[in-house]
């Protein structure tokens, strides 16, 4: 993932108010309440100040040429000023649950797109692929992006639209002061905010980058701590933590410090543009230009309605970090898999008709690790494949799987181009089971179950027995319920071997690629699986790959590798 920005902010904002589009009503609903929630304050101050004049200001300047102070009697005014009071509160909260409804609508919408993401990249982009930054992404970023559709969109539409009113408003008292107010509104909503925004934005991407790698090292830390302690290096870990975590220190006090001048900017401009109006409205009056009531109204709208664009102003600050968010989950929504997916499904024949490798050249980057690979795999037979660890064994499986592509030659199960066959169908056609089984954090029952997801509570149990883990799990606590703790910490290796094995038999495909079955497995345990695998044999297509020759002894045809070559 790029380290820096793609994409200018524009062009981050575009794309993630594209994705606004299911909730456009919603949207559109908190901007105009919005609009005339701020209207509704602004408008209490300026009638508190009508109020006040006309109170007072013909008792202290009895001289004052022409006052038409107000429009109204007073109590109609103080009427009025309830009723918007009240009105501006219940507008506010109905603008706010809008936003926050659409915020975690579309967090949830986003969520699942880069689920889906995930999954299209997986594994051929994510083997190598930082972990912890990761899952920054799936949580902390995607977390941030509720800044932007809670409290960006809407505001800078709110902004735009109040501003507009307010020049008006003041502008038809005279066209100096409404220009007046629109310079004022530019400089605080507009050029503050987009200079602070590029003066922070590399920075703001680089916060969010450095953030994620420190979570990929803690949590490499967290899963190697056997390690860590065994070897002593508990202390140079925690160091490079701290270290770490300075140096992020420091960006995020560089952020602040951006934050904080930009506040003292845009307060010293709303200041000067208060006493701008005052003065210029001053001279109006002087030249006979302007009422007296335009002094009032005049510099009573300027100072009090700066609410919506220093909203829009303070923005730029959180903004920094939240369109770095938005640029990396973008570049993961974008982000082209090695291996396309074929669309549709089709039904599963009744007999399988097994699958050959032709003249296949496979390579990691530059490294080959098959070379002209032929291969032709019977159904209803155990085939062998053996070889000592990077000879490529692995690889005919995962290739087996369309986790990749072949770079040369062709690969075709049950009589067809597996680059033609729908995805899903293919994996249906197939059971895998790698050299380390990954165990999610519920029940044995219900990770056995991931395999077929109608699967009766008989049918997990005869796949465990035919796995030998039956009779372990039933000495369990809970049996078959007894949660496996995270990662599956609470199993040894063989336990988790023997559960991966049994989901392929509950899963009761056509063909099982076995990678290491029995690695982890002691002599007893091995002979009971693989004489499962032996009475399965006549319904079913077994590609076993091993480096131990007694897993080998159930094969009928034996594949020698050697260099990613067969014999």
């Amino acid at each position: 993932m790029n380290k820096t920005n793609r994409r200018s902010a524009i062009q981050i904002m575009g794309q993630l108010i594209g994705l606004v589009k299911p909730l456009l009503i919603f949207m559109i609903a908190a901007i105009l309440l919005g609009t005339v929630g701020y209207l509704c304050a602004i408008f209490l101050t300026i009638l508190a100040g009508q109020v006040l004049a006309h109170g007072l200001i013909p008792q202290l300047f009895f001289r004052i040429r022409n006052p038409r102070l107000v429009f109204m009697p007073v109590k109609t005014i103080l009427t009025i000023m309830i009723v918007i009071a009240l009105l501006r509160g219940i507008l506010h909260y109905i603008e706010q649950y809008c936003n926050h409804y659409i915020a975690f609508r579309l967090l949830a919408i986003i969520r699942h797109k880069v689920f889906e993401a995930l999954q299209k990249l997986c594994p051929a982009k994510l083997e190598s692929r930082d972990k912890g930054n990761l899952i920054s992404i799936i949580t902390t970023d995607i977390e941030l992006l509720e800044v932007f559709y809670a409290h960006t969109i809407s505001p800078i539409c709110i902004a735009f639209l109040t501003s507009l009113f307010m020049v008006l408003f003041i502008g038809h008292y005279h066209y100096l002061a409404g220009l007046l107010a629109l310079i004022a509104y530019i400089i605080v909503g507009v050029i503050i905010p987009v200079i602070n925004g590029k003066l922070g934005s590399a920075e703001g991407m680089t916060f969010r980058n450095n953030f994620g790698e420190l979570n990929s090292f803690v949590l490499d830390s967290l899963r190697g701590l056997d390690e860590t302690i065994q070897y002593n290096h508990g202390e140079e870990r925690k160091q490079e933590i701290i270290e770490r975590s300075k140096q992020l220190a420091k960006q995020q006090e560089y952020l602040s410090y951006r934050e904080g001048a930009q506040r003292s900017i845009t307060n010293t401009v709303i200041l000067l543009a208060s006493f701008g109006m005052l003065f210029l409205t001053l001279f109006l009056y002087l030249n006979h230009e302007l009422g007296f009531e335009g002094i009032i109204t005049c510099t009573l709208s300027m100072m009090g309605s700066f609410g919506p664009v220093v909203a829009l102003s303070s923005l730029s600050n959180n903004l920094t970090q939240t369109l770095a968010s938005g640029e990396r989950v973008l570049s993961l929504l974008e982000e082209n898999p090695l291996v396309e997916e074929v669309e549709g499904d089709k039904e599963t024949t009744d007999s399988f008709k097994g699958a050959t490798l032709k003249h296949v050249t496979f390579s990691y980057d530059d490294e080959t690790i098959l070379d002209d690979y032929s291969l032709k795999l019977e159904p209803g037979k155990i085939t062998g494949i053996h070889g000592v660890s990077g000879s490529g064994k692995s690889t005919i499986l995962k290739l087996l799987m369309r986790f990749w592509d072949v770079n040369q030659g062709s690969i075709t199960v049950d009589e067809e181009e597996i680059k033609d066959i729908p995805t899903k169908h293919l994996r249906n056609m197939e059971s895998y089971i790698t050299q380390e089984t990954h165990l999610f954090h519920v029940s044995i029952a219900n990770n056995i179950a991931i395999a077929k997801k109608d699967a009766t509570h008989e049918e997990i149990m005869e796949a465990c027995r035919k796995a030998s883990i039956h009779d372990f799990i039933m000495t369990l606590p809970k049996d078959y319920d007894t949660e496996v703790g995270e990662l599956g910490d609470t199993l040894s290796g063989g336990e988790k071997q023997r559960i991966g094995i049994a989901r392929a038999f509950l899963h009761d495909a056509p063909m099982i690629l076995m990678d290491e079955p029995t690695s982890n497995l002691d002599s007893l345990n091995e002979g009971i699986i693989l004489k499962s695998l032996k009475e399965s044999s006549k319904q079913k297509t077994i590609v076993l790959v091993s480096h131990r020759a007694s897993t080998m002894n159930i094969a009928e045809t034996v594949y020698e590798m050697k260099d990613g070559r067969i014999s």
